[in-house]
């Protein structure tokens, strides 16, 4: 008997790539912004496409969400108020939200049909973090809110898709003084800045882009599973800096402000992220141009994707 497998395939850069079996694809569609899709497979679980590329899974989601949240949130004294820009899985905003302290998380994501999809679908990812009276969701622009409120935040917290398309304009040099201009004493900002091993170039420019902006720049690794690769974090603050807390103190912390289910963060791994490799240390101190607005050309080709069906005997 014959049967088929989907293949989804996603190329990191011309020379490397990644693959995933899935069993079955529960939905695709196109939105207005872009095409989503979900499938499901016995490694992952359901997980999230958007232009085909992997966005997030339900058995690895807590390697990308606890270690984009946590180390910027555990650092801040008594974080009050977070926007997130992107993060329409609610993943982020469901990490965010385990904190007692916090009153208000704005979420605004471009695309509602990703909202949309991942709250009926991804329950185990966001925790019904969308019904929290202290989450606001804005449909739209992040820059735009950024560049039309007054508001102040603790934590600024970019979940975005690769520097592509609609996302390309939130990681230059003039969106990072927005968010610098919004954040409160002791605030810092999160972010992911694509890998340093499929991408090494334009992980480069990203931390040379923040450090343009912010006097202290961490880039963290962390290795994601559902990317295939080592990927690259770091926070981005004007007086608050993580790598200043020990282990010990990041468990103290841990433990007062009562955050539980942490499958990946512990007062360790808190350090551990932050310990850069000697190729990482050299990669990052190339002299190379930020990324502008009025320059947002990116030396290394995006990720690509396609779908291969093939049958197994």
């Amino acid at each position: 008997m014959t049967t088929h497998h989907l293949y989804l395939l996603e190329q990191l850069n011309p020379a490397a790539g990644y693959f995933i079996r899935a069993d079955r694809c529960l939905l695709a569609k196109k939105t207005r912004y872009q095409e989503l899709s979900l499938y499901e497979s016995a490694h992952f679980g359901k997980f999230l496409c958007l232009d085909h590329l992997f966005m997030t899974s339900e058995a690895d989601e807590f390697f990308y969400h606890e270690n984009l949240i946590h180390p910027a949130a555990m650092t801040h004294p008594a974080p009050r108020s977070a926007l997130i820009i992107g993060g329409g899985d609610g993943g982020a905003a469901e990490e965010v939200l385990k904190y007692p302290t916090i009153e208000q998380v704005v979420l605004a994501e471009l695309d509602e049909e990703v909202v949309e999809v991942c709250r009926q679908h991804l329950g185990t990812i966001h925790r019904g973090a969308f019904e929290d009276p202290r989450l606001q969701l804005v449909i739209g622009d992040g820059r735009a809110y950024l560049e039309n409120t007054s508001a102040q935040f603790d934590l600024i917290l970019l979940d975005l898709t690769d520097p592509q398309g609609p996302s390309l304009n939130l990681y230059t040099q003039e969106f990072y003084h927005l968010c610098k201009q919004h954040l409160a004493a002791a605030g810092l900002v999160a972010l992911h800045v694509e890998s340093p091993i499929a991408r090494p170039t334009t992980y480069a420019r990203l931390v040379t882009t923040l450090r343009q902006v912010f006097p202290i720049v961490r880039p963290y690794l962390v290795y994601i599973p559902l990317y295939g690769t080592l990927w690259g974090m770091a926070t981005a603050s004007e007086s608050s800096d993580p790598c200043t807390l020990t282990a010990a103190a990041v468990e103290q912390r841990i433990a007062t402000r009562g955050i539980s289910d942490l499958r990946f963060y512990n007062g360790e791994t808190h350090q551990g992220v932050f310990a850069l490799p000697n190729f990482i240390r050299t990669l990052l101190s190339q002299p190379l141009t930020p990324l502008t607005d009025g320059n947002t050309t990116l030396e290394e080709e995006p990720p690509t994707s396609r779908l291969k069906i093939i049958p197994q005997t």
